[in-house]
């Protein structure tokens, strides 16, 4: 792709009852979006007009092309593939059937358009992770769902201006995570953070820390043993390979003295611990980015927020910077693909 075309992003509507109109909404009543990108939005022309008269701060000429297929995308317009012609019940705050099904239905086929080359990245609003549930959706969120649906290891990885922190062990209950960190799992998350900060964000020579499992990473046996027994050794086994890998590192000290800033990423082996620090540094800013697959998909770093939809209180900087990152990314692969497809040039 040349860097002169513009970017199609695909953008699901999410859960229609919380803050994911709002956001969208809000992120492309800025003209200067459309300068880069050509946005589809998969989900109701209709929804998005009672959304709208939600917000009237947004500009009345602010106006949706209906489209049938992103095909038929037209730049400078906010484009929408209306999924359904019926009309909507729209309960703002609340979790309903319909608006599961209307999430499941975006992302079935803004993917299905991924995957067939009719967009280039995605970016997915919030969804209610129970009332998405069904018998062709089972899993626990967004993550798991595209590395099924693309067939590829995954890592999800938290973005902002200050850190990049990868999860190993994703939207899993914290009683299963020792079980599930083991050395060929830890082994390969390192990977693929290290290629994804090389190919994703142009660093030549990432430094990764990974964080510990146990607190002061077990003293030496005193505490626990598997961040000696298991991490250390993975983290050994990457550094052999090439990686520069280094930890254990104990979580409360290294971001309490603000250790993180000497790398390039940082890999915390479950949810919270990731997490907790990378809210407390970018709350309203960060990104949720799935590296290691082929496809592109980032998202903001927040639910549905039923507690504030339709009260206009909503920041769209996390989904603006979203689909930003989303389109840096795209613009990152083909450079480095392009300078590694013929090395001896």
């Amino acid at each position: 792709m040349s860097d002169q075309k513009k970017i199609k992003v695909a953008i699901t509507h999410g859960d229609i009852n919380g803050i994911g109109y709002e956001v969208i909404l809000k992120t492309f009543s800025d003209a200067r979006m459309f300068d880069h990108c050509t946005p589809v939005l998969y989900g109701s022309t209709k929804v998005a007009s009672y959304h709208k008269k939600l917000l009237p701060q947004l500009q009345q000429e602010f106006a949706f092309t209906g489209i049938p297929n992103a095909a038929s995308a037209q730049d400078k317009k906010f484009n929408v593939i209306n999924l359904t012609p019926d009309e909507v019940k729209i309960e703002i705050g609340k979790s309903s059937d319909i608006a599961g099904q209307l999430s499941r239905q975006a992302l079935d086929r803004a993917c299905d358009d991924l995957k067939n080359g009719d967009v280039d990245v995605l970016v997915t609003a919030p969804i209610n992770k129970r009332n998405i549930q069904s018998p062709d959706f089972d899993f626990p969120g967004h993550t798991e769902y595209l590395s099924n649906k693309f067939g590829g290891k995954s890592l999800m990885m938290m973005v902002c201006d200050r850190i990049r922190i990868g999860i190993v062990t994703n939207h899993l209950s914290l009683r299963q995570v020792p079980d599930a960190i083991t050395h060929d799992l830890l082994v390969e998350k390192i990977r693929l953070m290290h290629n994804s900060l090389k190919r994703d964000f142009g660093i030549p020579m990432p430094k990764i820390a990974v964080l510990a499992i146990d607190p002061h990473a077990g003293d030496n046996g005193v505490i626990g043993d598997q961040d000696m027994n298991v991490v250390k050794p993975a983290i050994d086994a990457s550094y052999a390979d090439g990686i520069l890998a280094y930890g254990p590192f104990p979580s409360d000290g290294f971001f309490g003295s603000s250790e993180f800033n000497k790398f390039d990423g940082v890999m915390a082996l479950y949810h919270d611990q990731g997490l907790i620090p990378f809210k407390l540094m970018s709350f309203t800013e960060g990104v949720n980015y799935t590296a290691g697959l082929d496809v592109i998909r980032t998202s903001p770093a927040h639910g549905t927020a039923y507690d504030i939809a339709g009260k206009g209180k909503a920041s769209e900087q996390s989904f603006r910077h979203a689909v930003n990152l989303a389109c840096d990314i795209l613009h990152h692969r083909h450079e480095y693909d392009e300078l590694n497809a013929n090395p001896l040039k």
